[in-house]
């Protein structure tokens, strides 16, 4: 599994890093990561994450097409906040931890149920953020990376281990850069014809 895991180490670092800069190329690469990891997290036990990168596949075809055509009249989406708005998604992160991690370790063999668990649920809320180009998806990511190195670790995956350190400067970088651009688009005079 290890090449696996190190050619999904690879497009995993090279599609955080477009995405850092905004590129659209983050989505085609990413989907060569996720598609990958399904068997490196498969083998290891680790079935939320699994069921996680499946899920992304379908997120990565949608956040392709939405960052193209899912700004006003169909252009190029821009870079957005959402504030107090953050509530609901912090909740639906919390609560699909918990429900998720639950079914987990009462159903399965998996190695890390409510850790695991936490990984899903959040990088599903960071993802989907990420699709409508939130500043606060960097924040879940971040929560993740943090998360997601301690159980990589006790499973042994080291090449995963090292991408998601990586994946966590890259969302600090993100972050500001994100923010960066928001101040950019906000503080840009508009002229009136």
């Amino acid at each position: 599994m290890n090449l696996i895991e190190a050619l999904a180490t690879i497009f995993g670092l090279l599609c955080v890093w477009l995405t850092t800069r905004q590129n659209v190329w983050c989505w085609p690469t990413g989907l060569v990561q996720v598609f990958l990891y399904i068997f490196v997290f498969y083998d290891a036990k680790l079935y939320s994450d699994m069921i996680l990168h499946i899920i992304y596949v379908v997120m990565q075809i949608y956040g392709w097409y939405h960052w193209l055509h899912g700004g006003e009249n169909a252009a190029t989406l821009q870079v957005s906040i959402l504030g107090k708005r953050i509530a609901p998604w912090i909740l639906v992160a919390i609560v699909g931890s918990a429900i998720w991690g639950f079914f987990m370790y009462h159903f399965t063999d998996a190695a890390a149920p409510f850790a695991d668990a936490f990984i899903a649920s959040s990088s599903i809320v960071a993802q989907w953020l990420m699709t409508r180009k939130n500043v606060e998806s960097w924040y879940f990511w971040i929560a993740v990376d943090i998360i997601a190195i301690g159980v990589y670790w006790y499973k042994g995956l080291y090449f995963t281990v090292g991408l998601y350190a990586l994946f966590l400067v890259l969302c600090i970088i993100g972050l500001h850069k994100w923010q960066q651009s928001l101040r950019e688009i906000t503080t840009t005079p508009t002229v009136a014809l």
